[in-house]
């Protein structure tokens, strides 16, 4: 026997404090133990040498994890496929020979060395949850998707089996419900977040992730009820920032609004509840509070646009525009091409009237972008975005060719893009009340995309402003489908029937979407409808009766003020209140030709010409081709007695008559217009007559 190493070993362990630094006694070190009284000679010297071998690979181990050096790792190795030799049954040696692969980043030889480990005692804990973290540790180094599925199901199966080892180990089972998730295995990743929380319903980190798949599910009250309980027991910000996310899913601003500043109570320094209760507020338009947080947030912050951003898009809101210019202007120093950014830049631009300066930005974003070598995917997702825009501004300033040319850049992006923007050139013949060309676009892209439904809606909308109602009601129809969508569809059917003076089919219509509306804004949506419908019809009681309603649950529906106003002041009643409302829409848009043409009409009534013409004319500018804006304007002329510049707008009114869709064509108002300008002829020509000639 060789005594002097026996007393080494045993000399190293008493240094070493056992076997894996004291994770073991050196009693349960090995299968057997050396002793002087036990066995043969050969089979004590046996023990001693793996032992000692043991022992010096341990300590080489340890030496690894203070210096990194491959060397150290290479002899723990080597030491312990020695001690493993000598003794092959033993699960210690196994287990640690198959850790230090582990952590010298020898996966595969880890991983067989666990396997075998197992192969000799299925229940070794130590070696599953080795086996475990290495298949965990894995995932993130796999490029190919099938190895991540096959590394992700031998991860599972190794938690599955250190629960049944060990029904008490909390981490193993949150582990296990992160696997399911990245499985798509919901159900069971639930199963064993509950089964978690039964037995420890104060687990902050299960409740966090059972919360969190339960929102990623769509189960918002089921998380708010979950939250509840858990804060109750145990309030921590964490899971108070989760209420509020739950609840801002639930729709339920004002409970979200509180929970987060319920957190922020507890943590006032931290920037996250800050942008998470300022985006509340912003969601809920309380734009002062809102302003506030933003404000507080950049000086936080001060190199986060999105803080910029957030404060344009406010002071938007609240038509402060040069202070919306100031910050968006601040944000594009930070990120210059950052297409957020431009967005709002352009249409800030847009909203002060600087229609050159909002397509130049656009323009020059454009350039910009596809100069750049970002990938592809991201390129292409920022182009679609700044085409649209553009395009959609050279629609709205009457520049059809540059619009159409823009959209056609758009769906040479990509199929997606390609599907959009077919829509968008569809709108915009439409617009341009082109509809040979219009509905020409629609057949190539229904063609194109037989199945697409916003191709197929923008086709029968082309055909019901074409003046085929059945047609267009008939395509409609076939949408229908019982799902959320046929809101939509029932309120473009509604606006089909209108056009063509269908009016039971249109209030038919009309109700039927009212029935199904998904919110309070679509039942806004029908109301104002239904008002256009009955003024349309001459029962001003009824739409007024609407038009009240919608007012009452969205004093700021800015549609239904510029509405109602019109209609009173088309009557000449009650022209008081008809400025109030239009104002109230004007402040919401004062760029708006049609609530610009409206509140002339108005001043018209009250005889305020001046007034009237400035706005009159400023509408003209916007929508050049629509004769009710142009007839408005020739009737303040004729007022104010300039019957040349009168005569002017009448006979452009009469030419745009001439030219609107032919489900927008009103006979009467035609004739009006025609009957004016025949009025102010006799008129001229019997004032040359001269006095003595006349009868």
């Amino acid at each position: 026997m060789n005594t002097g190493r026996y007393l080494a070993a045993l000399s190293l362990f008493s240094l070493l404090g056992g076997p894996c630094a004291g994770a073991q006694q050196s009693k349960n070190a090995l299968n057997t133990q050396p002793s002087p009284a036990a066995g043969s000679q050969d089979e004590i010297a046996r023990q001693s040498e793996a032992y000692y071998d043991y022992a010096m690979g341990h300590y080489f181990g340890q030496q690894y994890q203070i210096t990194s050096r491959a060397e150290d790792a290479n002899k723990s190795i080597d030491l312990l496929k020695k001690a493993y030799a000598l003794d092959p049954t033993s699960q210690q040696i196994g287990g640690m020979l198959a850790e230090i692969y582990y952590e010298s980043h020898q996966i595969r030889d880890a991983v067989l060395e666990a396997q075998s480990v197992l192969a000799k005692n299925p229940n070794h804990l130590p070696t599953r949850r080795l086996l475990a973290r290495i298949y965990v540790r894995t995932l993130g180094d796999l490029s190919n998707i099938s190895g991540q599925h096959d590394t992700l199901a031998h991860a599972a199966e190794q938690y599955r089996e250190i629960l049944r080892l060990d029904p008490a180990d909390s981490d193993a089972a949150l582990w296990l419900a992160r696997l399911y998730r990245l499985q798509n295995e919901q159900d069971k990743a639930e199963g064993a977040l509950r089964t978690l929380l039964a037995r420890e319903p104060a687990n902050a980190d299960g409740t966090e992730q059972l919360t969190q798949l339960l929102l990623d599910e769509g189960k918002s009250q089921e998380a708010i009820s979950l939250l509840q309980g858990s804060l109750q027991r145990a309030p921590t910000p964490r899971l108070g920032e989760m209420l509020g996310d739950a609840y801002t899913q639930a729709h339920d601003l004002a409970n979200a609004e509180q929970a987060y500043r319920k957190v922020l109570g507890i943590q006032p320094d931290d920037i996250n509840h800050h942008k998470e209760l300022a985006q509340t507020l912003l969601n809920e338009e309380k734009f002062p509070e809102a302003l506030e947080q933003y404000e507080r947030l950049s000086q936080m912050d001060g190199e986060d646009p999105d803080n910029y951003i957030r404060l344009a898009e406010i002071y938007r809101q609240l038509k402060r525009l040069d202070k919306a210019e100031e910050n968006v202007l601040l944000a594009k120093k930070r990120a210059p091409s950052n297409v957020e950014v431009i967005y709002y830049e352009a249409s800030i631009y847009e909203d002060e009237g600087r229609y050159d300066d909002s397509i130049r930005v656009l323009s020059e974003a454009v350039t910009a972008v596809k100069t750049e070598s970002e990938f592809a995917a991201t390129r292409r997702r920022a182009l679609a975005i700044l085409y649209q825009q553009l395009g959609q501004l050279y629609r709205e300033t009457g520049n059809t060719t540059a619009a159409v040319n823009t959209f056609e850049e758009m769906l040479r992006l990509g199929t997606e893009e390609d599907r959009r923007a077919r829509v968008l050139i569809i709108d915009t013949y439409r617009e341009a009340r082109d509809m040979s060309k219009a509905l020409d676009a629609a057949r190539k892209a229904a063609d194109a995309y037989p199945k697409d439904r916003a191709i197929r809606i923008a086709q029968a909308l082309v055909l019901g402003e074409n003046a085929q109602t059945n047609p267009s009601v008939s395509a409609l129809r076939a949408l229908l489908d019982g799902s959320s969508a046929d809101f939509e569809i029932q309120i473009d059917i509604a606006q089909v029937y209108e056009q063509s003076k269908r009016w039971a089919d249109a209030e038919q219509a009309t109700h039927a979407a009212e029935k199904i509306a998904p919110d309070p804004s679509g039942k806004e949506t029908t109301g104002f409808l239904l008002g256009a419908i009955f003024e349309r019809q001459k029962k001003f009681d009824q739409a007024e009766e609407q038009f009240r309603k919608v007012l009452a649950a969205n004093p700021r529906h800015a549609s239904t003020l510029n509405y109602y106003g019109f209609m009173l002041a088309d009557r000449g009643i009650r022209l008081e209140e008809a400025a109030s409302l239009i104002q109230r829409a004007l402040a919401d848009d004062p760029n708006n030709a049609a609530y610009q043409d409206s509140m002339g009409w108005v001043y018209f009534k009250q005889n305020k010409l001046d007034m009237a013409e400035l706005l009159l004319r400023r509408a003209a500018a916007r929508e050049s081709h629509d004769p009710t804006i142009l007839s408005h304007l020739g009737d303040v002329y004729a007022k104010m007695g300039k019957d040349n510049l009168a005569e002017e707008q009448w006979r452009k009114s009469l030419d745009e008559w001439h030219r609107v869709l032919p489900a927008d064509f009103e006979p009467a108002k035609m004739a009006e217009v025609e009957q004016k300008i025949s009025a102010l002829k006799h008129r001229i020509a019997a004032e040359e007559i001269p006095d003595d000639a006349k009868p």
